[in-house]
């Protein structure tokens, strides 16, 4: 089940839901509207490698906009640090974000039951778009879990992405055994 409008209401009134900054003009009927933050990074270097640390350059939106090119990943940050201690985050699109030809998650849109964070967004872009710090890019929706969660993630030994950050973080999968 996915939480209504009200339901996020209480569970921010609990403590279980927590976004900073909040403002209820964002809060959908069941879901609330996150925004892009002023840090972008790119990969330094033009081919990945899974297995090695691959660096990431940061630099800020300037006022007047960046362009975002297609064939580029670029990783950006929302603007909102949210923690979620009994729900699933999950992080969509926004339709109007989608229908400017923007993707803002390559495959990581599902959060844990104890993500405490700023979202690292993976965004591409179907043709050249002008984006602005600030901006509507995606929405939160948040799922109720069925059963105990036995580890937090923000409690888990081995999570990568816990460290708190107002800009966005690289792949951690050279971490992984394999």
């Amino acid at each position: 089940m996915i939480l209504s409008d009200k339901r996020i209401l209480e569970e921010i009134e609990k403590g279980t839901i927590v976004i900073a900054p909040y403002d209820r003009k964002y809060l959908g009927t069941n879901s609330y509207d996150v925004h892009l933050g002023k840090h972008l990074a790119t990969y330094k270097d033009r081919v990945l490698d899974a297995r090695k640390h691959n660096e990431i350059e940061h630099f800020e939106i300037p006022e007047e906009g960046y362009v975002l090119q297609p064939g580029t990943l670029y990783l950006g940050v929302t603007e909102e640090y949210t923690e979620t201690h009994a729900h699933v985050p999950f992080l969509e699109g926004k339709s109007s974000t989608g229908r400017l030809g923007i993707d803002i998650h390559a495959t990581a849109g599902k959060g844990d039951v104890g993500f405490c964070n700023t979202w690292t967004l993976e965004i591409s872009c179907a043709q050249p778009v002008r984006i602005y710090a600030g901006m509507p890019i995606g929405q939160l929706i948040y799922f109720v879990v069925e059963g105990e969660v036995e580890i937090l993630y923000n409690r888990k030994g081995n999570a990568k992405y816990n460290g708190r950050t107002v800009k966005p973080v690289e792949s951690m999968m050279w971490r992984n055994e394999f």
